[in-house]
């Protein structure tokens, strides 16, 4: 008679290798799924029921920005020390005008910042930026 003692013995040998598939599956998950989270933005699109009515195109004054820094009002050069005084002169003329910025894609945001900065001190408060769509 001989005693079986290896029947109640314990494992001494654990089998991992079902748990390393795991990991590396859940592994390649995650590596797949962060770097599509991190482009994520919550916008809320503002809306509006202000009425739009459209001016007449002798009320609409066109300011070219150049990528060279020169500006154009109307195309009539100028500079952006005198830029101030045309604009006053455009709003005594009629105080409804509107104005729209055409400026190179290639400037910075500051230029654009002081031409409406200049807008917004002789009271024109129809402003529009030109943009088109991309052709890439």
């Amino acid at each position: 008679m001989r005693k079986r003692t290896r029947e109640f013995g314990t494992l001494s040998e654990l089998n991992i290798t079902p748990l390393l598939d795991l990991a590396f599956v859940l592994l390649i998950i995650f590596m797949i799924t962060a770097p599509l989270l991190g482009n994520k933005a919550d916008l809320i699109i503002p809306t509006s029921t202000a009425n739009r009515e459209s001016l007449p195109p002798d009320r609409v004054h066109v300011v070219t920005l150049a990528q060279d820094g020169s500006i154009d009002v109307n195309g009539d050069p100028t500079n952006r020390e005198s830029l101030p005084d045309v604009l006053s002169a455009l709003a005594a003329t009629d105080p409804g005008i509107a104005v729209v910025i055409q400026a190179d894609h290639r400037l910075s945001v500051q230029p654009v910042v002081e031409v409406m900065d200049a807008l917004a001190a002789v009271n024109i408060t129809k402003v529009a930026l030109v943009t088109k769509p991309s052709t890439d």
